[in-house]
């Protein structure tokens, strides 16, 4: 069977996208033995083509802003991030990893992605590295709501139950709007986290999920009030936020753990 990474990289005019998708690509063939595509609305950033597999070229039509934080400071930034619903559709391979770019690779767990015969695979439970922070909103879409799903990481096979997943995918997307206000999210700019949990809700029948399976190993992750200050192979330095200390942080560090670094400016940083 035909594997692959896949990932998009849309670079916002502040932040370096594609240069964070050359570093994942690294990572995956150290880690995971596996080629990366590349799928992009701002190919000319590509600083070397040879690290991926293909590169797709995308329209990029999103006028979305949000707000980025690098540590406790703060800007607001477009937000170009809306076309993953299309992945099925881009990705080249037979069995697919979708990763976001800020996620770093430090153990060859997900090769297990492939080694099953499920059809899509997907982490509902990621673990904040922190000891003080719990974010409800990461367990449920909010306090009376489903189940959240992140779509930070997820495996699909190329068949009929992927096919169907990515079509009710792309109508909850297409109509985020009203699905916005069926499940309350209020007034919040469009998530892929949050379109992706209905997808499978509807998708299930409106009830809990019996079809989705649990992406192999775990993920961990660091929020965007949080700095990366190093990289040595598969052990990850971080300086992470003091509760209730505006501004303050604890030195922690990591072995042979896959992390999401949320803070896109620190992580630039260190992968010059």
């Amino acid at each position: 069977m035909n594997n692959g990474v896949l990932c998009f990289a849309n670079n916002n005019g502040r932040i370096d996208y594609v240069k964070q998708a050359e570093f994942l690509a690294t990572r995956v063939k150290k880690y995971l033995g596996l080629p990366t595509s590349l799928v992009t609305s701002t190919p000319q950033d590509v600083h070397n083509k040879k690290l991926f597999d293909k590169i797709i070229e995308i329209q990029d039509k999103n006028k979305n802003t949000k707000r980025y934080y690098n540590g406790t400071e703060h800007e607001s930034l477009l937000f170009k991030n809306n076309d993953r619903c299309n992945s099925y559709a881009y990705s080249p391979y037979n069995k697919t990893l979708v990763l976001d770019t800020d996620v770093i690779i430090c153990n060859d767990s997900l090769k297990h992605a492939f080694t099953n015969n499920h059809s899509f695979q997907i982490y509902s439970n990621c673990v904040d590295l922190t000891t003080w922070r719990h974010h409800p909103e990461f367990d449920y879409i909010n306090d009376k709501g489903i189940e959240f799903y992140w779509a930070t990481a997820f495996c699909f096979t190329k068949d009929d139950v992927s096919e169907r997943f990515f079509v009710m995918l792309n109508h909850v997307v297409e109509n985020y709007k009203h699905f916005s206000n069926v499940y309350d999210l209020g007034t919040r700019n469009f998530r892929n986290d949050h379109a992706f949990s209905i997808a499978i809700h509807v998708l299930n029948g409106f009830l809990e999920n019996d079809w989705i399976k649990k992406l192999p190993g775990s993920l961990y992750y660091t929020l965007d009030r949080d700095h990366i200050t190093n990289i040595s192979n598969d052990k990850l330095t971080f300086l992470l936020q003091k509760e209730k200390c505006h501004g303050e942080y604890t030195l922690a560090s990591t072995k042979g753990m896959n992390v999401h670094v949320m803070n896109k400016f620190s992580l630039e940083e260190i992968i010059k």
